[in-house]
């Protein structure tokens, strides 16, 4: 599944922000319903991610975590999910615009119409929040 904007900031911007866990508390999540009261991230090959993501009300919440397989500064971001999915999170710069594409392994529990739609969601957040910090 792939998802995909362009981020009015410079690739260096936008970089940060992705990476950053006070950032991501700000913009990881698919409806205002939801937060990430917690972000962990170590940034490197080998190194691991963990944000908590939950529903407002505290009627539920999940660990979305990972290894990261490949950290490109500014290119590329590739890392295998707790489950065993892959996610391939692309950077291209061009001028003062940043463009994000975002492949991801489906998942079985719901439709590839429902983790397209929260992924595209979570990804409008990060381009609003970045453009508007």
């Amino acid at each position: 599944i792939t998802v995909e904007t362009t981020v009015l900031a410079p690739i260096a911007k936008v970089w940060k922000t992705w990476n950053t866990p006070a950032d991501v508390m700000q913009w990881n999540h698919a409806s205002d319903t939801w937060h990430t009261p917690s972000a962990t991230c170590d940034l490197r090959e080998g190194g691991s991610f963990v944000y908590t993501m939950a529903a407002k009300d505290g009627s539920f919440s999940f660990d979305f975590a990972g290894i990261y397989e490949t950290v490109i500064t500014n290119e590329l971001i590739q890392y295998s999910m707790a489950d065993g999915r892959n996610v391939q999170v692309k950077f291209e710069a061009n001028g003062s615009e940043t463009k994000i594409t975002e492949t991801f392994d489906a998942e079985t529990q719901n439709s590839v119409e429902l983790q397209q739609n929260g992924w595209q969601a979570i990804l409008n957040n990060f381009k609003a929040y970045c453009e508007g910090n």
